[in-house]
């Protein structure tokens, strides 16, 4: 399905971005992997079957717009050309009420999940410009729908990376490039763990509880899950999608 083609892949080494690049190896691709974190990020290359396809590794953070440039400037360099960019890297942040978040974290969650978003978008789009061709998926969530309680950064930061979403798809799509979002809720990740210790640090397995049963198909979703949805988004299968947030919620957003 994505035979000859690159895909690059910010928080690269996590549940969901590591699942994804399985997945597009599974189907021809090369990745490269981009995470701030150097040795989950040789961790995860070590633990993925790339079989003829290529796994490059590069250490950057996504806050820091000279990482950007040069993980994009990199990977160009290296494959001549960059045909999907998953741009996924994120956090949850602390569960407390607004009057209690501290501005330095609000900072760190949009810095991250907005700011991220923005800057690779920002240099990802020239690079497909000049190929007159790309596929862009960025990372949302149910977040981007809602409000709730206790999480005033993820949610703002989630409403932000929808419009820039719909934003880009609008910019790009003369040039060729598609740009959607994946909007994953209640995946069994460690962002949904930490969502449950920060939820309740005694009982976590009460907040998961708790979790599941607003959750219409009764369970969590796998990274796999969230990843099937990725791929079909960077294929040629979607290729009049664009614009557009795909829910993977087990029925969330419906209820």
């Amino acid at each position: 399905m994505l035979e000859g083609k690159t895909a690059l892949i910010t928080g690269g080494a996590g549940g969901i971005g590591k699942e994804t690049a399985e997945l597009f190896l599974d189907n021809g691709a090369d990745v490269v992997l981009v995470d701030v974190n150097e040795e989950a990020l040789t961790n995860a290359k070590n633990d993925l079957t790339s079989g003829e396809q290529t796994v490059t590794v590069i250490q950057a953070d996504v806050t820091k717009e000279e990482d950007v440039e040069n993980y994009v400037k990199q990977a160009a360099e290296s494959f001549g050309k960059i045909d999907i960019f998953f741009n996924n890297a994120g956090i949850n942040g602390p569960v407390t009420p607004i009057r209690d978040l501290d501005k330095e974290q609000f900072d760190l969650i949009m810095n991250i999940n907005t700011t991220g978003i923005f800057l690779g978008l920002k240099h990802m789009i020239p690079q497909m410009e000049k190929q007159q061709y790309g596929v862009i998926i960025n990372t949302a969530s149910n977040a981007a729908y809602i409000g709730s309680a206790g999480m005033a950064g993820y949610i703002a930061s989630k409403h932000a990376v929808a419009g820039l979403t719909k934003t880009a798809a609008l910019e790009a799509a003369s040039a060729n490039i598609r740009v959607n979002a994946v909007a994953p809720a209640a995946i069994d990740t460690q962002m949904l763990t930490s969502i449950q210790r920060n939820l309740s640090p005694d009982d976590p397995e009460q907040a998961a509880a708790a979790i599941r049963q607003g959750i219409p198909a009764e369970r969590f979703g796998t990274p796999k899950e969230v990843a099937e949805v990725v791929l079909f988004l960077a294929s040629d299968r979607a290729s009049f999608v664009t614009g557009s947030l795909y829910n993977v919620d087990g029925g969330m957003q419906a209820d």
